[in-house]
């Protein structure tokens, strides 16, 4: 088995690595430390054709697959971890739902503003009692003549504060079945959006709030019965996910040895202590196990969807990698890590909620663990006789 880049993987990373140190380089730290959306650099980002990767050319996209934009958030996160957020939205999470299910009309009035870096999508999933158990969610949609009504509220929801469009789960009818998703756009009357909170990242979100808010019928993207197909392109979200964690802590690898290669401490660079360099060589032996698992699952994905088994794996292993070297790469610098000087410490606190978001990975244990044993295990108490 050949574990090296394709001759065109390999110059698609070339590409954008150059792009990267040419046009990110410049405010990284700055951008990182914002916690407004760097408009600018999704122009950018959109102009050097890095949103949109993986979607049909007649949609918009480059005609790339999976494989390319996972590269892509890569090699963007090692020189600016914060554009590498604007890969991610502009190629997994929601966007990608919309492209999968969107009907032309609604692709031809979204899409353009989405993947030229001019407007955000989000996506309005959990609710104050709906989190990993994602199908007890109440907003719920009601068809009045040709449109319908949403009642309901959505939390943690990313970009909720810069967004135009928000892709929102709701329910049409009593279970499973009864699930589907709208789009919403900012500005709708009964939408509001409340003040933004911050997540220890830096990170803001805003609770969504639904009062009757009434949207064209042709603003439905799935109806009742829509959960499993938005559920299954989930699993795509989450090597954008794995992507971003693993490329943070492999970003702090880096500062940490350039780090350990110059400080001197009792006359002998930081590299020298065998302390140091045991550090070292667990953190590339998680890195590189983790990018495996990333590429196993990103190259299923090539002709169709990756498994959610492969998902599951590839995330939980880049979780804890990128969690892990980050917070690592922070001790071996010591208070330069641990200051805002450095993007160690952000790095730190990006990779450390990604074990949550998109599926925890005590969720994603359970997820593997009926991969090994070829049956589901439900979470929920047993039926009362």
């Amino acid at each position: 088995m050949n574990f090296e880049l394709s001759e065109e993987h390999q110059a698609f990373v070339d590409s954008v690595r150059r792009f990267a140190q040419d046009k990110l380089a410049p405010g990284a730290l700055q951008r990182a430390h914002s916690a407004a959306y760097p408009w600018d650099a999704a122009r950018m980002l959109s102009e050097q054709g890095l949103l949109g990767i993986a979607f049909q050319e007649e949609d918009g996209g480059q005609g790339g697959t999976l494989m390319h934009a996972v590269l892509a958030i890569q090699e963007v996160a090692l020189v600016c971890p914060k554009s590498a957020d604007i890969v991610q939205a502009g190629n997994f999470g929601p966007i990608r739902t919309f492209v999968e299910y969107a009907t032309p009309e609604q692709k031809q009035r979204f899409l353009p503003d989405l993947l030229a870096g001019r407007k955000l999508i989000a996506l309005g999933m959990s609710e104050p009692d709906a989190g990993s158990a994602v199908t007890e969610l109440k907003t719920s949609a009601r068809l009045d003549g040709d449109h319908y009504v949403i009642n309901g509220s959505k939390v943690f929801s990313t970009h909720s504060p810069e967004a135009d469009l928000f892709l929102i789960y709701v329910r049409f009818g009593p279970g499973v079945d009864g699930i589907g998703s709208v789009l919403v756009e900012r500005g709708t009357a009964g939408f509001s959006i409340g003040e933004p909170s911050a997540f220890m990242s830096g990170e803001e979100w805003c609770q969504l709030y639904f009062e009757d808010c009434r949207i064209p019928a042709n603003n439905l993207l799935l109806g009742a019965g829509g959960f499993k197909k938005q559920i299954s392109g989930f699993n795509v979200e989450r090597l954008g996910n794995s992507s971003r964690s693993l490329a943070l802590g492999r970003h702090s690898f880096n500062i940490a040895r350039e780090h350990a290669l110059t400080r001197k401490q009792f006359g002998r660079e930081l590299c020298e202590f065998q302390g140091i360099q045991w550090k070292f060589a667990e953190m590339a032996l998680k890195l590189e196990s983790a990018q495996l698992m990333l590429y196993r699952a990103a190259l299923e994905g090539e002709h169709g969807l990756p498994s959610a088994h492969s998902t599951a794996l590839a995330k939980l292993a880049c979780n804890q990698a990128g969690w892990e070297v980050a917070n690592e790469a922070l001790q071996v610098m010591g208070g330069m890590g641990y200051s805002r000087e450095s993007l160690v410490e952000y790095c730190v606190r990006r990779t450390r909620g990604w074990m949550i978001a998109g599926g925890s990975i005590e969720m994603l244990k359970n997820r593997i663990a009926e991969g090994v044993f070829e049956r589901t295990f439900s979470q929920r108490p047993p039926k009362k006789e």
